[in-house]
């Protein structure tokens, strides 16, 4: 049977050797030609979870970065920082997804807590993400959907989840549901191009579907089940 549990985590209180392993993450795209994407909401984002989570500022994150990348083709740019506000950068070329492609999406039994407020912070605490992403192999999904406890669409583990209104406008679940506020999420949700809705997995059926994250951009998807 899938496990309904969601992690539930204690941020505060944790001695040295607990936090040794607990990191704050960004993971962005770098293009030649335009250089970082929503590099500012990165760094925001960053900012605001350190200070949430009693992490040091981060110190001249976006003169590493920058001293971090160079090429002739796009990266996947990875920051991690840790408690005392070292930054780690790692880069690797990054394959934008072919024209037309669908991923293919699956709903995990592994559940998220609504009120779990940690997994609103991108950190290296992924252990729900993991397991739902186990439920399926790569051939079976391209992405895999959670839940909460009230059986609300929260995010992919890897990406937000969008769908088309009858208006145009795209849905996407709200931070009440339980989950990460994405960058790209927050982009297109600024620019009144998506707003906030609580949806069901039934809300996935006869419309357009897409999943997305910063460093990916908008994907077309299809529930499979």
């Amino acid at each position: 049977m899938p496990t309904q549990n969601a992690l539930r985590s204690k941020p505060a209180g944790r001695t040295a050797k607990q936090t040794a392993d607990f990191l704050l993450i960004e993971t962005m795209r770098w293009e030649p030609q335009d250089g970082f994407l929503r590099l500012d909401q990165h760094l925001r984002r960053l900012s605001r979870s350190a200070d949430a989570l009693g992490f040091r500022q981060p110190d001249g994150a976006e003169a590493q970065l920058k001293a971090a990348v160079s090429g002739s083709g796009p990266l996947r740019v990875r920051l991690a920082m840790t408690y005392r506000g070292k930054i780690d950068i790692t880069t690797t070329p990054f394959e934008p997804e072919p024209e037309g492609r669908i991923w293919r999406l699956r709903i995990a039994g592994q559940r998220l807590a609504s009120d779990d407020s940690l997994f609103r912070h991108k950190t290296t605490r992924r252990a729900p993400y993991d397991a739902a992403r186990a439920e399926f192999s790569k051939a079976e999904a391209d992405e895999v959907l959670l839940l909460n406890e009230r059986g609300e669409l929260c995010e992919g583990t890897i990406t937000n989840l969008f769908v088309e209104a009858e208006d145009g406008q795209l849905l996407t679940p709200p931070l009440s549901s339980g989950l990460l506020p994405g960058v790209l999420r927050a982009d297109l949700i600024r620019e009144r191009k998506a707003r906030s809705q609580v949806l069901m997995p039934d809300d996935l059926k006869h419309r357009k579907v897409f999943v997305g994250n910063s460093l990916r951009g908008l994907i077309a998807a299809e529930l499979v089940e």
